[in-house]
């Protein structure tokens, strides 16, 4: 909802299907990043590593980190939205 405002109020970008791309796509961006920290540290140190990462074994984690950050994203917009919008009206006009 934070990259959502900071859309809203700095750019021309108004409410809309290009806004809910963008702010999912910055979410998916975010989380790629930590991603992206988390090896770095895994490369940098195999012992700290494993209570780093905490994958207890999950191939599959980072792409569950990803996936849970898309889901997240797009549900916090179809879910708060309209109360957002509420209140940013005033501060929009």
């Amino acid at each position: 909802m934070v990259m959502r405002e900071l859309l809203l109020r700095t750019s021309p970008l108004r409410r809309g299907g290009w806004l809910f791309c963008l702010v999912t796509a910055t979410c998916l961006g975010f989380s790629a990043l930590y991603e992206l920290f988390e090896w770095w540290t895994a490369l940098i140190s195999a012992e700290a590593a494993e209570s780093f990462l905490g994958t207890q074994g999950d191939h599959w984690d980072t792409q569950w980190d990803m996936f849970l950050a898309l889901c997240g994203a797009i549900a916090a917009q179809l879910l708060l939205a309209r109360l957002h919008d509420r209140q940013l009206a005033p501060l929009l006009e």
